[in-house]
């Protein structure tokens, strides 16, 4: 079985984050409010003294108006992101006139499920199952599908992960990140 890359560099991420907030004009204080993180976390962060949950960098990402992999990767990079239940690995990222997209090879631990913040308005997850059942989507409403079935929803709101029994899942995650639709 390969070994997984190791997870991303702080220092490069929180680098990220920084120039993405200044090129925004957005203080530290407002991006912690607006993506309702500590501001002491957001600082650690930019710092790269804290090594971020993927729920905190799309917190921080959705207020930035920007796709995960703008913080995670330079070009050629395969980050392994890690949450409360999911870990994923971003295999390629795309973009054309419209939109961008993100796919990410998933993973569900059994157990406790991920609650993930809203992303920007219109982002779209598309999560195909290869093995275990997966319930995920709107926290208010989530959807399940069994290995080679296959979830939609539109992730601007709060949205669950849960891998249902005791086996993990695996999928597929493909992220759609509409252009044009910065939140500042």
């Amino acid at each position: 079985m390969p070994q997984s890359p190791p997870d991303p560099d702080p220092t490069a991420v929180g680098r990220r984050v920084r120039a993405l907030r200044e090129a925004r004009g957005v203080s530290l204080s407002a991006l912690a409010r607006r993506a309702r993180v500590g501001k002491a976390t957001l600082s650690g962060l930019e710092n790269g003294t804290r090594n971020p949950t993927l729920e905190t960098l799309y917190a921080v990402t959705a207020q930035l108006g920007v796709p995960l992999a703008a913080v995670l990767s330079e070009p050629a990079a395969e980050p392994n992101v890690r949450g409360a239940a999911v870990s994923a690995t971003l295999l390629e990222v795309f973009d054309d006139a419209d939109a961008t997209y993100e796919l990410y090879r998933m993973r569900v631990a059994p157990g406790p499920g991920q609650l993930s913040p809203a992303h920007q308005p219109g982002v779209t997850e598309h999560v195909t199952v290869f093995a275990g059942v997966l319930r995920a989507g709107p926290a208010d409403a989530p959807l399940t599908a069994a290995a080679g079935g296959h979830l939609r929803w539109t992730s601007d709101v709060p949205h669950i992960y849960t891998a249902v029994g005791d086996e993990a899942v695996a999928a597929s995650l493909l992220l759609r990140y509409p252009k044009g639709r910065a939140p500042y």
